[in-house]
C-alpha cells in the first residue's frame, strides 16, 4: 500500500477577487455557493479519498488562526478526532518554499521517508466539479509518482490566456506503460505567458491546474538538483507542527520563488495526467460567477441584496444591502473596507487596482477593519482625530509580543475570557469588566491561557495611531 499524504496550500491572496480577497482579507474564509468556505470544500474534498491525519495545511502565520477555526468546525461538524497539522511560514514566500517545508515536516516529523510515501500538492481555491472522476486521476498520478515522476494534471485547450499556465506534452511509451493516459512532459510554461513562448506553444498544450504528485525522494532529489539554494536552507531544518513552524531567521534566506519556476521548468521527470473532469481555480470574479448558481437572468447574488431588471452580473455583499437596478454584465462587491464596481469584461483591471492599493506608499491605502494575525484578529471599531477602537481577538494559547508605543497609550477592557497582561515589571490577570492602562513606552502584553477566544476592547489615544508605532522586543511569532 501507498502511504498517501496530502499538503494543501492556503498561505496566499488573488488581487483578482479584489476587494474580497487582499493581504489582510482572506480569500478562502468567505463561502462561496456552499455552507463551506473554500478551504473547508478542498479539505473535505481531500478527505474522501486520503486519510485526514495524513492531511497538512501551509499557510502564513497571519492566516493561521482562520486556518485553524475552519478545522475546528470541520472536527465538529464531521465529528472527526483527529489533531490537523497547520504549517505556519513566518513570512510571505511562493509554493517552492512553502511545499519544500511541508516534505521536510513530514519526512522527519512523520517519520515516514520512503520511495513509497507520495504526496499530493493542491491549492486551496480550485473547484472541483465531479469528485468521483477527480479521484481517478489521483489513483493514475499514483501509479506514476511510485516510478519516480513528478506528476503534473493539466486539461486540454487551444487557446492560450496569459492568466494560465501551460504545460506542452507528448507521447512516451516508457510513461504509457506505466499510465495508459500519461504524457511526457516537454515544455513547461508558469504564467504570465510572452508573445514569443506563446508561439512556441504549438500540439498537445494543457491548462496547469496547480496540483502535483511525488514521492519524498523524488521531490528532494529535484529539489536539490533543481533549486540547490531552497534545498540547502531547508534540508536540514527542524520543521514543526507550531506557529511558526521555522524560524523567521531560517526562512527569509530561503528565495522567494513558486514551484513552477523553481522545479517544473527545469526537472526532467515530468509526467502529466490529462483532466477531463472541469476544475476552476477561483482567482477572479468571472470564475466566480461561473460556478454560481444563477437566477432567470443570468445574475448571482451573495449576500443582502435587491435588484430589478439586472442581467448577467454578480453582485457580493459581505454586510451592507446592496441595491441594484438595471445592471448589465456588472460586478458589485463590497466589504467591510472597499465597494468595487466594474464591467465583467474589465476584470484584468482589478488586479491594478488592487497593486495600486497595497503600494506601501499610496495614498489611497486605508487602516483595514479587520486584521488578521498569528494570534487571532482585530476589528476596527471607531477612529478620529487622536483616538482609535478597536475589539481584539485573541486565541487561546496565543499572546501578543512583548512590545511597547512610542506615540500612544492604550487602555483595555476585557469584554469575555480571562487575560493575562504584562505592564512593565508586573503580571497582571484581568475577568470579564477589568481594565487597565498601559502608558507611552510602557512595556507590555497581552495574553490568553485560557481554552476560550479573549475578546478585549482596546482604546488608543496619540500623534500617531498605526501598526508602524510597535517595538517588538520579544515574539513567539518571529517578528521581532
Amino acid at each position: 500500500m501507498t502511504a498517501l499524504y496530502c499538503v494543501i496550500l492556503a498561505g496566499g491572496s488573488k488581487n483578482g477577487l479584489w476587494p474580497l480577497s487582499t493581504e489582510t482579507l482572506y480569500k478562502q474564509k468567505f463561502n462561496f455557493n456552499s455552507a463551506c468556505t473554500l478551504f473547508q470544500q478542498t479539505f473535505l474534498n481531500v478527505a474522501s479519498l486520503i486519510d485526514d491525519k495524513n492531511i497538512i495545511t501551509t499557510t502564513n502565520v497571519k492566516y493561521n488562526s482562520i486556518i485553524k477555526e475552519q478545522l475546528k468546525t470541520i472536527q465538529e461538524k464531521f465529528c472527526r478526532k483527529t489533531e490537523y497539522k497547520v504549517l505556519s511560514e513566518p513570512i510571505f514566500r511562493n509554493t517552492a518554499p512553502a511545499v519544500s517545508l511541508a516534505v521536510q515536516y513530514i519526512k522527519d516529523e512523520l517519520s515516514f521517508f520512503s520511495s513509497s510515501a507520495v504526496i499530493l500538492v493542491v491549492p486551496s481555491d480550485m473547484f472541483i466539479m465531479n469528485r468521483e472522476e477527480f479521484f481517478s486521476y489521483i489513483e493514475k498520478g499514483v501509479k506514476l509518482a511510485n516510478e519516480g515522476y513528478i506528476v503534473t494534471f493539466g486539461s486540454e485547450t487551444s487557446d492560450i490566456n496569459e492568466k494560465f499556465g501551460y504545460i506542452k506534452a507528448r507521447k512516451l511509451t516508457q510513461i504509457s506503460n506505466v499510465e495508459e493516459s500519461a504524457l511526457k512532459v516537454s515544455k513547461f510554461v508558469e504564467k504570465p505567458v510572452s508573445k514569443e513562448i506563446k508561439d512556441d506553444l504549438k500540439g498537445r498544450i494543457y491548462v496547469n491546474s496547480g496540483m502535483y504528485m511525488f514521492s519524498i525522494e523524488t521531490y528532494l532529489t529535484e529539489l536539490k538538483k533543481c533549486a540547490p539554494d531552497i534545498y540547502k536552507h531547508i534540508s536540514d531544518k527542524v520543521v514543526k507542527n507550531t506557529t511558526p513552524s521555522i524560524s523567521l531567521t531560517d526562512y527569509e534566506k530561503i528565495p522567494n520563488i513558486s514551484i513552477d519556476y523553481a522545479i517544473m521548468e527545469k526537472s526532467k521527470k515530468l509526467a502529466l495526467v490529462p483532466l477531463n473532469s472541469k476544475w476552476i481555480d477561483i482567482c477572479s470574479w468571472n470564475a466566480l460567477y461561473d460556478i454560481s448558481d444563477k437566477d432567470e437572468n443570468g445574475n448571482c447574488f451573495y449576500g443582502k441584496t435587491a435588484d430589478i431588471d439586472s442581467k448577467n452580473s454578480i453582485v457580493y455583499s459581505t454586510s451592507k444591502l446592496i441595491a441594484t437596478l438595471g445592471l448589465k454584465n456588472t460586478i458589485v462587491a463590497e466589504t467591510e473596507d472597499a465597494v468595487m464596481v466594474c464591467g465583467r469584461d474589465n476584470t484584468e483591471g482589478i488586479k491594478k487596482i488592487s497593486k495600486k492599493l497595497n503600494t506601501k506608499n499610496s495614498s489611497e491605502k486605508e487602516i483595514h477593519k479587520t486584521e488578521y494575525r498569528p494570534w487571532g484578529y482585530y476589528n476596527v471599531l471607531e477612529s478620529g482625530n487622536g483616538f482609535l477602537t478597536k475589539c481584539i481577538t485573541v486565541n487561546p494559547n496565543a499572546k501578543l509580543s512583548i512590545q511597547l508605543h512610542h506615540h500612544r497609550s492604550e487602555h483595555w477592557i476585557v469584554l469575555e475570557g480571562e487575560a493575562t497582561v504584562i505592564k512593565g515589571k508586573e503580571t497582571v490577570k484581568l475577568s470579564s469588566g477589568e481594565s487597565i492602562d498601559i502608558a507611552i513606552e510602557e512595556i507590555h502584553s497581552l495574553q490568553n491561557f485560557g481554552t476560550e477566544q479573549l475578546k478585549v476592547l482596546e482604546i488608543q489615544q496619540g500623534d500617531i495611531l498605526d501598526e508602524n508605532d510597535i517595538e517588538r522586543l520579544e515574539d513567539i511569532y518571529g517578528r521581532v
